[in-house]
């Protein structure tokens, strides 16, 4: 159902099946981002889906599910998990908060059917309900604090602050930088009542596109199911350990892949930030095969773009996915629309992540053992 803010002037509708109902942009883009940015705007994400897990079993449950250590989130506390298939690929990425009496689940529209089907089926004896809340709850995205009618059905804000910021306890990040560009990060996302949002598109209040929160997005080099994850993707290749993984807990299905790629292998593929050469042409694609020339004039493909902006201060920026043995100082080319673009690349993933990224990374416990 296409959102209310559609109707304010200008609104362009995504162009994207999983956007489809939602504006992505509103007229200038890279205004909007700086207004964004600022923290000035907010985002409509009326599209996205809401669940909630009612029950005094909620993280108990949650948290011998999937990857991150839950079970003593606190009323209030935001983080994210990941559900992982048995050979540690991710299969759904979820953003948590507890309100005291809910567990809420914000993730993707497309995830929603498939998690609350096999959430379901895991319930066994436990005390836990499942809903979905979508009809009743809208997504704001923001990196301010806005005035908004957040919904709070047990006292509670709903606000989900992104723990990108920082790397979460138990975490390990294996980018290298002086300054991760997620330092000043300051994302977050509200709940409100569906009601509300007509008044709200109603008012004066700034607003920006998708495009507008994807471009900070790829520039504070965060993955995203919608984007960076397909069949194959562990989260040890988008650098996902920083905040989605508890390294000292188990029990959770995948877990073994995690602890074997972190503690003694590396991932197969690795994120990078890319600089296409600036142009006044059409951006890459999501999708373009990223290539290496080798010595003998021979190109290779090595991965694939998997976003793609305009940055209001960076120019056109990408992440990638890439094979881990690629050159890191490699010059590589992103090939759109038949032509070669250069594009200078920016290490997030190192090539020896996993076993040789540090000798003081605590070594995961067996299979079936719960952190404390």
């Amino acid at each position: 159902m296409p959102s209310e803010f559609l109707n304010r002037p200008g609104a362009i509708a995504s162009g994207d099946v999983p956007n489809a109902g939602v504006a992505a942009r509103y007229g200038n883009p890279l205004v909007e981002q700086r207004q964004l940015a600022t923290g000035a705007a907010i985002v409509d994400l009326s599209h996205r889906a809401v669940i909630t897990v009612t029950g005094p079993d909620r993280l108990r449950w949650m948290n011998s599910l999937t990857s991150q250590s839950i079970t003593r989130l606190k009323p209030g506390e935001s983080t994210e998990t990941l559900l992982l298939g048995m050979t540690g690929r991710i299969e759904y990425v979820v953003r948590l908060m507890d309100d005291g009496t809910d567990l809420w689940l914000l993730l993707e529209q497309d995830e929603a059917s498939g998690l609350l089907e096999w959430l379901g089926s895991m319930r066994f004896a436990l005390r836990v309900e499942l809903a979905d809340r979508s009809v009743d709850f809208a997504t704001i995205g923001t990196l301010g604090r806005p005035e908004l009618p957040v919904a709070a059905p047990h006292g509670l804000p709903l606000v989900w602050r992104d723990p990108w910021m920082t790397v979460s306890q138990g975490g390990h990040q294996y980018a290298v930088a002086t300054r991760h560009p997620a330092s000043g990060w300051t994302y977050s996302e509200m709940l409100l009542p569906r009601t509300a949002l007509a008044a709200i598109a109603d008012s004066d209040i700034p607003v920006a596109g998708l495009l507008a929160l994807e471009a900070l997005r790829i520039a504070a080099w965060r993955p995203s199911f919608a984007t960076e994850v397909d069949g194959k993707t562990i989260p040890h290749e988008l650098d996902w350990l920083r905040t989605a993984v508890h390294l000292s807990k188990g029990g959770y299905r995948g877990q073994q892949t995690v602890a074997k790629v972190h503690n003694v292998g590396h991932p197969p593929r690795r994120l990078v930030m890319l600089y296409p050469d600036d142009t006044e042409t059409a951006l890459p694609s999501r999708g373009d095969d990223v290539v290496v020339q080798n010595t003998d004039g021979q190109d290779r493909t090595v991965g694939q773009v998997t976003s793609v902006a305009r940055h209001f201060e960076l120019g056109p920026i990408a992440l990638a996915v890439i094979k881990r043995g690629t050159d890191p100082t490699a010059e590589l080319l992103v090939r759109t629309a038949g032509r070669d673009i250069p594009a200078r690349q920016v290490v997030i993933v190192p090539p020896d992540a996993g076993a040789s990224a540090s000798v003081t990374v605590p070594r995961l416990p067996r299979l079936g053992s719960v952190p404390r």
